[in-house]
């Protein structure tokens, strides 16, 4: 019988990484080179002519990403969830006990009764209110934010009592829209909510005197809200040149900016006319834009704008009436040049 040997496999050396291999542009041939690593598209790319040397790199950075610390570099470790919300009271890394029907159930209900008291729900619905009402008229993640710390605010200093939670929350609204640059006008906020305008009033007039005394307190509005790091500084209304740039944008003109240009200049001037000078806003920035749009060629009707505005259409033709016997001094100022389209002009 004969015997078989079996040859033993020849042995593999470990691999081991050569050191001294190094990558070079063949095209600029710099020495050391000057490479790129491009994380979005997975390419090694020489820094000089821009050519490719390697695909498919592997991203060795973080696997997070944060803008928590954007002064530190973005330097965040932090890869367990959001941060701390600083409008909710509570350190808010509490563990929640599941609910499966059977043996979780009197413990989820009594970690529910624990947790959940009765002002952390009244505050998380006030927000849900605010973020609502905020986004139904287009007013932005800042002003609801802004609005939500005024609300914290009277919440903690338990201010406004007997006050309806509605009223505070459209007094909320209206004051953040003010402080953070997004004007709203009054008709605006009270068309939010079933309050009175009285109501609402006599409330934002309550809020804005709250505020002012405790930014002179050691409590003052320094939290981590950009809008509220200084104290509280009260502004005048709404002011028809500030209206006329969300008016111009609702219109849809073909050149916005050339109409809403013409139409803020106009309603800056108009200050100067006695006859307009105790007129809503509303109805001197419709006349505005009412007179800038047939001089920029794209002319709408008092109807169109009138319905943008919120006012009559008989209520934009006299502004607009005021504003046309006044015409020639204040197109001169804007127009030293000559007033383009000045002949299209409607008279009323």
């Amino acid at each position: 019988m004969t015997d078989f040997i079996i040859p033993k496999p020849p042995q593999q050396e470990k691999f081991k990484e050569n050191l001294q291999n190094l990558l070079m542009c063949p095209e600029c041939k710099e020495d050391p080179p000057h490479l790129v690593e491009e994380f979005s598209s997975g390419d090694m790319v020489c820094g000089s002519c821009g050519l490719v040397l390697g695909e498919r790199i592997i991203d060795t950075r973080s696997e997070w990403r944060t803008f928590s610390n954007d002064d530190q570099g973005n330097d965040d470790p932090s890869r367990v969830g959001d941060g701390p919300n600083q409008l909710i009271d509570g350190d808010q890394l509490q563990t929640t006990i599941a609910f499966d029907g059977k043996n979780g159930k009197n413990l989820s209900h009594l970690q529910n009764k624990i947790t959940q008291d009765k002002n952390s729900k009244q505050l998380m619905q006030a927000y849900r209110d605010i973020q609502g009402l905020t986004d139904s008229i287009n007013a932005g993640t800042q002003v609801a934010n802004a609005a939500k710390h005024i609300y914290k605010l009277v919440e903690d200093n338990k201010a406004l009592k007997g006050k309806s939670q509605e009223a505070i929350t459209a007094g909320c609204i209206f004051i953040a829209c003010r402080q953070t640059g997004v004007p709203r006008t009054f008709r605006e906020i009270y068309g939010l909510t079933k309050v009175s305008k009285k109501e609402i009033g006599r409330v934002f007039k309550q809020l804005e005197s709250f505020l002012q005394k405790i930014g002179g307190e050691e409590h003052a509005i320094t939290t981590s809200i950009p809008t509220f790091n200084q104290q509280y500084q009260g502004k005048g209304s709404t002011t028809a040149t500030e209206l006329c740039a969300r008016y111009c944008s609702n219109l849809n003109f073909r050149n916005s900016v050339a109409v809403e240009d013409v139409a803020r200049q106009l309603a800056d001037k108009t200050s100067t006319i006695s006859e307009l000078a105790g007129r809503s806003p509303l109805s001197v920035a419709a006349a505005c834009i009412y007179m800038a749009s047939h001089i920029r060629n794209e002319s709408r009707t008092s109807k169109e704008i009138a319905a943008v505005a919120g006012v009559s259409d008989g209520t934009v033709k006299t502004a607009y009436r005021l504003l046309y016997n006044k015409k020639d001094k204040l197109l001169e100022e804007i127009f030293p040049e000559g007033v383009p389209n000045l002949d299209k002009l409607p008279a009323n």
